[in-house]
C-alpha cells in the first residue's frame, strides 16, 4: 500500500508492508531508492504505520541526505563490474548488443534501449558466474542444485529452497568476485544446513569463503549496489 510524506519539499513514498512473522513496526529505506518502507506485524492498522513515520520525520530526512540518490545506466557513467568502475559507452551505430573491452563496456544500438541491454547482459554475466560457482561448490558438499535464478531482489542477496532450487540478486555481479562468492557458498551451504546453526557456518567455511568479510562488505556497500540502474 502506497502512501507519501511531504518532507522539506519532498515528496516521499512510503510503502507500507504486512508481515505475518513481524513482531513489531519496522522502517527503514527502500534500497533501490524509492522512499521508506513500514513493516508492520498482521492486524496493526495503517495509520500506526504513519503515525511511526511521522514520529520518525527527523531520521527519515537524515538518512536520505546521507544516500546517494538511484542512478540509472547512461552513456558517459560508470558502472562497477566485478569489483572494477569500468566507463559505460554507447555505440549507437555498431553491431552487436553488449560487450566488454578492459575497462569499458560498449552499448549497442538505439539510446532507448540502452539501460535495458544493459541491464540484460548483466543479468546474463550474472546468471553464468554464478552458475558456474554454485555447482562446483555443491559437488563439493556432494549436493545437486535443482534450478537457479537471478532477480532483482531487494531483501536478500541469495535464497535457498528446500527443494533445491537457488535464487540470487543479480547486482552481485557489480561486487568484487570474492563477495559474490561468498553469497554462493552461502546459498550452497543451505542445500546441507537450512539454518544457521554453527554448523552451517563450518559448512560456508569449508567452501573456501570469508564469511566475516562477505557479510561486512555487503552491510557498508549494498545500498550502493541496489541504487545502480533499475
Amino acid at each position: 500500500m502506497k502512501e507519501f510524506l511531504e518532507l522539506d519539499g519532498q515528496t516521499i513514498p512510503i510503502t507500507l508492508k504486512w508481515h505475518s512473522r513481524a513482531k513489531r513496526m519496522i522502517l527503514k529505506l527502500d534500497p533501490k531508492g524509492h522512499g521508506v518502507i513500514v513493516t508492520l506485524p498482521e492486524g496493526v492498522h495503517k495509520r500506526d504505520g504513519l503515525k511511526m513515520v511521522e514520529k520518525n520525520k527527523v531520521w527519515i530526512a537524515n538518512q536520505l541526505a546521507k544516500h546517494p540518490t538511484p542512478t540509472a545506466f547512461a552513456d558517459g557513467s560508470e558502472l562497477m563490474f566485478k569489483g572494477q568502475f569500468h566507463l559505460l559507452k554507447h555505440m549507437p551505430d555498431a553491431r552487436g548488443t553488449v560487450w566488454q573491452e578492459e575497462k569499458t563496456i560498449f552499448v549497442a544500438g538505439k539510446a532507448d534501449f540502452f539501460e535495458r541491454r544493459l541491464t540484460d547482459w548483466l543479468k546474463k554475466q550474472a546468471k553464468e558466474t554464478i552458475s558456474k560457482q554454485a555447482h562446483t561448490l555443491a559437488a563439493q558438499l556432494d549436493k545437486k542444485i535443482k534450478r537457479i535464478s537471478v532477480r532483482d531482489t531487494v531483501s536478500r542477496w541469495g535464497s535457498c529452497s528446500s527443494s533445491g532450487n537457488l535464487s540470487f540478486n543479480w547486482r552481485l555481479i557489480m561486487a568484487p568476485p570474492e563477495i559474490l562468492t561468498y553469497v554462493v557458498a552461502h546459498e550452497v551451504a543451505h542445500l546441507k544446513h537450512m539454518d544457521h546453526s554453527p554448523a552451517f557456518w563450518a559448512c560456508v567455511d569449508s567452501l573456501g569463503v570469508n564469511a566475516k568479510q562477505g557479510r561486512h562488505w555487503l552491510k557498508k556497500n549494498g545500498t550502493f549496489l541496489q541504487r545502480n540502474g533499475r
